[in-house]
C-alpha cells in the first residue's frame, strides 16, 4: 500500500480509457504516476460497455451470418443460440484486456490504488473507500477521468432484472423474447439490432423526431429503414410515461404518451450517461461542475484550479468516446509537461456504430454545413453498385461525402464523410484523415483503391466529386 503523503508528478483519479492512457503516455514521457482506481483499470468501456457490447454484437454477426449461409451454398442446419456461451466469451476477451493493461502500467511503474479518489486542496488526492480507504497521496499535478454512469428515466425505476442500463444488459444469459430499447442513439441502435439479429421481438423508443441524432439524416434513415424491414418497430417522437410490471414480476406493460401499450419481457434504458462527480472534488479547490454534474474545462483540459486537468466523460461537452478520452489525456500530458498541445477538434473526431448496417462518420454532416451559411456539395455512392458488398453479400448502405463548393476555379475542402453500411467502422481512416487535413476531393482521388474492396466506395464517391466519376456520375 503506498504510504500516505507520497508524491507523483502526476495522480490520476479513474482508471477507464481517459485515466489509463494519461497514465500511460505520461509514464512512457518520464513522470511518476498514480492512477486511484475505485473498481477495475480499463472501466466502464472494457468492462461494461465498448468491448463487451461489441463481442456480443459480434454474436449477433456470426448468428446472422450462418442463418444466411445457404446463399453461398452452405447447408449448415438451423442454427440455435447458446448466449450464456457468448458471455462466457466476453468474459474471456475482457479478462485476457483486463491482464494486459494491468500488465502494462506495472511495466510502466504505475501505482495503482483501489478505491474512490476524491481532489482535495493542494492536489491531495483521498481515497475515500475500498481497500485502499484512508490513503493520501499528492500530486504535482491531478487528472481528473472518474467516468461516467447510466441515466436513468423517471417512472422507469431500475431493479437490474426487468429494467436493466446497459450495466445490466451486458451481464445477462439468455436473450429475451421481448424487448423494448428507450434511445434511439448509438448505444441504443446496437442494443436493438443484435437483439433483433439474436432473435427477441424488438421495440425502439427515441424521444427525439429520429433515431441516431447527430449523424447526418440521409445515414440515418438508412438504419431506420434497415430495422423496419428487419421489424424491429421504431417509435420516434414519443416520451416513456411509466411501466407497470407483471404481478410474477417477470415482465410488464410500457406506457408512453401516445401510441399503444408496449408489452415486454425487459426494458433497456439507454438514453445517455451520466458524468461520475459525486464525491469527487471537496471544498476547497476551484474546480467548477455545471449544473448537469459535469467537470468544467477548457480546450487544454485545464480545470479552473491551477494544475488539475480533466479528461474522458466526464468533461462537460465532450464526446463520450474511448478514443476522446485517449486522446484528451495526451492533450493533458503534453500541458504537465509545458510542451506544446493540439486541442482535440470535437467537430472532426471519428464515430463508430455498430449495429447492422454499422455507421461511421468524421466531419459535419449537410445539415450542419447548411446551417452555418455554408455552400456545400454533396455526392453518395451506394454500397449495392460495390462488387465486394456483391460478393460477401451485404450491399445495404452508402457513402456520403460534404465538401465545399469551389469559387473562382479553386476546389473547397472536404467538410464531411459519412458511411453507412458493410464494415465502414473500418472503413473510415481515409475519410477521417481527408477531414482533419482538409484535404480537396482531387487531392485524395489520386490515391488508389484495391480492387474488389469496400473502399472504393469512398473512392468513387470522392471522384465523382471532382467531376469526373468512373461509374458514379
Amino acid at each position: 500500500m503506498t504510504t500516505t503523503g507520497t508524491e507523483f508528478d502526476v495522480v490520476v483519479i479513474g482508471g477507464g480509457p481517459g485515466g489509463y492512457a494519461t497514465a500511460l503516455y505520461g509514464a512512457s514521457a518520464g513522470l511518476s504516476i498514480a492512477i486511484v482506481e475505485r473498481d477495475k483499470v480499463g472501466g466502464t468501456c472494457l468492462h461494461r460497455g465498448c468491448v463487451p457490447a461489441k463481442e456480443f454484437l459480434e454474436t449477433a454477426s456470426v448468428y446472422r451470418t450462418v442463418r444466411g449461409a445457404s446463399e453461398f451454398g452452405i447447408t449448415p442446419g438451423d442454427p440455435s443460440l447458446d448466449f450464456s456461451v457468448s458471455q462466457a466469451r466476453k468474459n474471456a476477451v475482457v479478462d485476457r484486456l483486463f491482464r494486459g493493461l494491468s500488465g502494462l502500467l506495472k511495466g510502466r511503474k504505475v501505482t495503482v490504488l483501489s478505491g474512490t479518489g476524491a481532489l482535495l486542496p493542494g492536489r491531495r488526492v483521498r481515497v475515500i473507500d475500498g481497500p485502499d480507504a484512508g490513503a493520501e497521496i499528492i500530486g504535482h499535478a491531478v487528472v481528473l477521468a472518474s467516468g461516467s454512469v447510466p441515466r436513468t428515466l423517471p417512472g422507469l425505476p431500475v431493479d437490474g432484472r426487468t429494467v436493466v442500463t446497459s450495466d445490466e444488459f451486458l451481464d445477462l444469459e439468455s436473450i429475451p423474447e421481448t424487448v423494448a430499447v428507450v434511445g434511439g442513439g448509438a448505444i441504443g441502435c446496437e442494443f436493438a439490432s443484435l437483439l433483433s439479429d439474436l432473435g427477441s421481438r424488438v421495440t425502439l423508443i427515441e424521444a427525439l423526431d429520429g433515431i441516431l441524432s447527430g449523424c447526418d439524416a440521409e445515414v440515418a434513415a438508412v438504419v431506420h429503414r434497415s430495422f423496419r424491414k428487419r421489424s424491429i418497430d421504431v417509435h420516434t417522437g414519443a416520451q416513456v410515461k411509466g411501466f407497470v410490471p407483471r404481478p410474477n414480476g417477470v415482465g410488464g406493460v410500457l406506457h408512453l404518451d401516445e401510441g399503444p401499450e408496449i408489452e415486454v419481457d425487459m426494458v433497456v434504458v439507454s438514453v445517455g450517461r451520466q458524468a461520475r462527480t459525486q464525491d469527487l472534488v471537496a471544498e476547497g479547490t476551484a474546480v467548477v461542475i455545471d449544473e448537469r454534474g459535469f467537470v468544467v474545462a477548457d480546450e487544454l483540459q485545464r480545470t479552473h484550479e491551477p494544475d488539475v486537468w480533466a479528461v474522458g466523460d466526464v468533461v462537460a461537452g465532450t464526446p463520450q468516446l474511448a478514443h476522446v478520452g485517449f486522446a484528451e489525456g495526451i492533450v493533458a500530458i503534453h500541458g504537465i509537461l509545458g510542451e506544446p498541445a493540439l486541442p482535440v477538434d470535437y467537430e472532426r473526431v471519428p464515430w463508430a456504430i455498430y449495429c447492422h448496417p454499422e455507421v461511421a462518420f468524421a466531419g459535419l454532416t449537410e445539415e450542419q454545413a447548411k446551417s452555418r451559411g455554408l455552400d456545400v456539395v454533396t455526392k453518395k455512392d451506394p454500397f449495392g453498385a460495390n462488387s465486394r458488398a456483391q460478393i460477401i453479400g451485404d450491399t445495404e448502405g452508402m457513402v456520403k461525402v460534404v465538401a465545399e463548393r469551389g469559387t473562382d476555379g479553386a476546389e473547397g475542402r472536404i467538410l464531411g464523410v459519412h458511411m453507412v453500411g458493410p464494415w465502414v467502422t473500418e472503413q473510415l481512416g481515409a475519410g477521417y484523415l481527408a477531414v482533419n487535413w482538409e484535404a480537396t476531393p482531387s487531392e485524395v482521388a489520386q490515391f488508389i483503391q484495391p480492387h474488389p474492396s469496400l473502399s472504393e466506395t469512398f473512392g468513387e464517391t470522392v471522384l465523382a466529386l471532382t467531376g469526373r466519376g468512373l461509374h458514379l456520375g
